[in-house]
């Protein structure tokens, strides 16, 4: 028989869950590569191969094969050909513009190890789709509020998040989507370089964020009485600045989040928070010209900088630090050891702190392929992100269940064993 490809699930299946890959009908002990390829929406082609050996009975099992050396990776990797997808565009990140379409997914057998591919063998497409079957999706323009909010199957009411990215500005859904495919409503809410929004980042108001927190708390779909709030990067702080001065706030999780103001002045009714100062002598360029910008923050526990530290010990929610150990954009660590103890300090509970070493600062949802590097809109030029593929694949996993245990916790009072039945 002619060797075909062996999907499970065969045809689609959520970006964010794991796809079983088998080759089977090869001669036994055959050496063949594989190569799985897709375009985003831009037309960047992503690509990862991997070089294995057929067993005796002719079949090969990604979850029981290990890769061999010399291809994008090597050793025991089931998903490794998603996960080690890289850009043929330098500096450029995968992320996903439309939610209602699906990444294609290619797959491709080839005969040997060669430099350049042998004969193809076999071939096949999968879907990587965004949204589970009846979760909807509802553009808001409500007041100043420029979101748009996931709802999941069923009747509701569900547990509310919203979810906020960082400098890149726009309205990313992705993350917001495929978290509302585990029964939580989601708003991804936009707060600069959005239609009418602010173009850059130069100040923010708080009652912005206020409105879209009070829209979740008055929709009949949410469950109160309070909602949680998810925020990576510039999003994690801005989330410390909701929960510090907002009222409804029960659950806040950042991912490589501050605990200063940074980037912007942060504007509240009479109170103004600056941002952390910058200092551009101790940012480091490297020999390709990528810089490194892990120094340049200024210190936010001393001198003027101690204003813009957030005074997080108002704030009357549950808080969970994700931290990427290898995060080269800020101290992400450093920023929840020091939020844990002010907290303490205040006589708070203690934060939740999950670390991962080898993770970089861009913790997304499981399989989307680690970034080491790409352009920062702040400083203009490529920035090193940080992080080890593999380990940084796993920290992805992990921390992608720690964010829906700690909502379903907080949410819901629930293990999150419930959650994909809420």
């Amino acid at each position: 028989m002619a060797p075909s490809i062996r999907l499970s699930p065969p045809s689609r299946s959520l970006f964010d869950e794991p796809l079983a890959i088998a080759v089977e009908g090869l001669d036994p002990r055959q050496q063949v590569t594989l190569r799985t390829s897709l375009r985003d929406e831009t037309g960047v082609l992503f690509q990862a191969s991997a070089h294995y050996q057929a067993g005796d009975d002719g079949e090969l099992d990604l979850a029981r094969c290990p890769a061999l050396p010399g291809g994008s990776f090597s050793g025991l990797e089931p998903m490794g050909l998603l996960w080690a997808l890289q850009p043929q565009k330098p500096f450029w990140r995968l992320v996903k513009r439309d939610v209602q379409s699906p990444f294609l997914l290619q797959l491709e057998v080839f005969e040997g190890h060669g430099e350049r591919p042998g004969r193809l063998l076999a071939q096949a497409q999968h879907e990587r789709a965004f949204l589970r079957d009846g979760v909807r999706r509802v553009p808001v323009r409500e007041g100043r509020i420029r979101a748009t909010l996931f709802l999941p199957p069923g009747n509701g009411p569900f547990p509310g998040i919203i979810d906020l990215y960082g400098t890149g500005g726009g309205l990313p859904e992705y993350r917001a989507c495929l978290l509302a495919n585990y029964g939580f409503a989601v708003l991804a809410l936009a707060f600069y370089s959005y239609e009418d929004l602010p173009k850059e980042m130069k100040e923010f108001h708080l009652e912005y964020f206020e409105e879209a927190v009070n829209y979740m708390l008055q929709h009949t779909q949410v469950k109160g009485p309070g909602i949680g709030l998810l925020g990576h990067s510039k999003g994690g702080d801005l989330c410390v600045s909701m929960a510090s001065f907002l009222k409804g706030i029960t659950a806040t999780a950042l991912i490589n989040g501050s605990v200063a103001n940074v980037g912007a002045v942060l504007r509240y009714k009479d109170i103004t928070i600056p941002p952390l100062g910058v200092n551009p002598k101790r940012i480091k360029v490297g020999k390709s010209g990528i810089v490194d910008i892990i120094d340049a923050l200024n210190n936010p526990l001393e001198g003027p900088d101690r204003q813009s530290f957030i005074p997080l010990e108002k704030a009357e929610c549950c808080f969970l630090f994700v931290v990427g150990q290898d995060d080269h954009n800020w101290k992400s660590e450093f920023f929840a050891i020091e939020g844990s103890k002010h907290l303490q300090a205040h006589g708070k509970e203690k934060p939740e702190i999950v670390c991962y070493p080898g993770a970089g600062h861009y913790i997304e949802p499981p399989f989307f392929p680690m970034c080491a590097a790409s352009m920062h809109l702040l400083f203009g030029k490529p920035v090193m992100w940080g992080g080890e593929p593999k380990a940084h694949c796993e920290a992805q996993i992990d921390a992608w269940q720690q964010i829906q245990a700690f909502f379903c916790k907080h949410l819901t009072g629930k293990p999150s064993g419930t959650s994909s039945k809420l």
